[in-house]
């Protein structure tokens, strides 16, 4: 029998080795051991608070224990109560899966009217127009405009989660609206609608996402983002299908498309904010909470140490001004330029140019180029480091353009300009995948202030809306 002795942390656990209460008790170390469970997907900042006050370490949010002494048991190791045996990703994963639906839903409303277009020109008496058909395809980038330049003071007052619910209002009554549509301008108002709520959710994702995955797997969680717009994309794409014969079918696709947003809603009532939100508005012990369940204890003083500095660099201002953006540093990541989306929207037109009648087969090949890139980006990004990614993105980018250029502009036989043509295209939308695409969502929030990152995040999405519409 001898006397227990209890680790002493400045964060957060509190020093209770000179507790009186203790120190006239001899007994037994004691521990608590329970078999592992499942990691639970929020943790009550109360459990939190009381494993504090009791003087317990709790492990992995499941095992309560009283140290021996204030180095740790070499021991410890093996049985799973240090950062080694951490899960790492898999706590953070459902709340970055939950996130990423917003994309999921993004990239939907890309592909929902590549096929279908012709039946809705038809159908609500706008057929033969191709600049018509065109702004019923691209008009909710409009709305994504104003949605990811509204979006950044939003998330600064509410949090990313909060403001994830909000922008999930238009998403479904857009697409409600859409699909109830019997004139243009109906169909126009809802997808409109909707890309007030895809602007928001683009901005939102990659902070949020950046700001509640470890460190260490921050890059590869961050590909979930571009796997998600991947996925919707190719769900489109395949519900797309049967619209080549029912020339009502496009209804039931918009209808399919508000199921997402409820899922969206829901899903984020349980998942956790933002550590950094949390710290910033004077929540601590719920910021220490989120951190101590995603990241592990282990992680608890460092990871508040790190927002607390980069919160007192930034100043006590929640936002900072639109005008702080055109200041060292901060106007060096607020632009981001892509042509990605005016290749998918009109992909179906591009093949059938080279001969290709079938609108939608040739989409979901795209589509699933798209995906294996966002592959290759989770595999490598953590490897290879977010610059060489990007380079070698752009690079590829530019090459695809040259060979769509070649094709467009020799005097090649037409089978060879044709297979040119197409490689040119899988080629950009590969290369797009593997770099411009996840890479730039992720490195902005992470060269950004606190104080800046929504409104950074905001003005360069909505430059890139901007680009699309050119």
């Amino acid at each position: 029998m001898r006397a227990a002795t209890v680790l002493s942390h400045p964060l957060p656990l509190p020093a209770i080795a000179a507790s009186k209460h203790l120190r006239n008790q001899t007994r037994s170390s004691i521990q608590f051991s329970f078999p592992p469970l499942r990691p639970a997907f929020r943790v009550s900042p109360l459990k939190y608070r009381e494993s504090q006050k009791r003087g317990l370490r709790v492990t992995n949010g499941l095992e309560p224990k009283i140290a021996e002494s204030s180095e740790e048991d070499p021991t410890e190791r093996k049985s799973g109560g240090s950062s080694n045996s951490d899960p790492g990703w898999i706590r953070a994963f459902p709340h970055v899966l939950t996130a990423s639906m917003s994309n999921f839903l993004f990239g939907y409303h890309i592909g929902v009217m590549n096929g279908p277009i012709v039946s809705v020109a038809r159908e609500l008496g706008f057929e033969g127009s191709p600049i018509l058909e065109g702004l019923v395809v691209s008009i909710f980038i409009a709305g994504a405009f104003f949605g990811s330049i509204g979006c950044g003071s939003l998330a600064d007052k509410l949090g990313c989660r909060r403001t994830f619910q909000i922008a999930t209002v238009p998403l479904i009554l857009g697409a409600i609206i859409s699909a109830q549509a019997h004139s243009l301008e109906e169909i126009l108002g809802g997808r409109f609608l909707v890309g007030l709520g895809i602007g928001v959710n683009t901005v939102l994702v990659p902070i949020y996402i950046s700001e509640v995955a470890p460190t260490k797997y921050r890059g590869s969680l961050g590909t979930f983002s571009q796997i998600g717009t991947c996925l919707g994309i190719i769900a489109s794409l395949l519900l797309g299908i049967p619209s080549e014969t029912d020339p009502h079918w496009w209804r039931t696709m918009l209808y399919l498309a508000s199921l997402p947003g409820v899922v969206l809603t829901l899903g984020m009532q349980f998942a956790v904010d933002s550590p950094r939100w949390l710290y910033k508005v004077g929540r601590i012990e719920d910021a220490k909470s989120v951190i101590y369940n995603l990241w592990g204890p282990s992680e608890v003083e460092k990871a508040i140490e790190e927002i607390q500095a980069v919160v007192k660099s930034d100043g006590n201002d929640r936002g900072g001004t639109w005008l702080e953006l055109l200041e060292q540093p901060h106007s060096r990541g607020c632009i981001k330029f892509a042509g990605i989306n005016g290749v998918l929207y009109f992909s179906s037109l591009t093949f059938k140019d080279v001969g290709i009648t079938s609108s939608v087969l040739p989409s979901i090949f795209i589509g699933i180029i798209n995906f294996a890139g966002a592959l290759s980006a989770l595999y490598l990004i953590d490897k290879e480091g977010r610059k060489k990614l990007l380079i070698g993105s752009y690079l590829g980018m530019a090459l695809s353009m040259f060979l769509v250029v070649v094709a467009i502009s020799l005097p090649l036989k037409e089978q060879l300009s044709h297979i040119t043509s197409i490689l040119g295209t899988l080629l950009y939308i590969y290369t797009f995948a593997i770099g411009a695409g996840p890479v730039t969502g992720m490195i902005i929030p992470e060269l950004s202030s606190s104080r800046t990152r929504g409104k950074i995040m905001g003005f360069s999405l909505s430059v890139h809306w901007v680009i699309m519409l050119l």
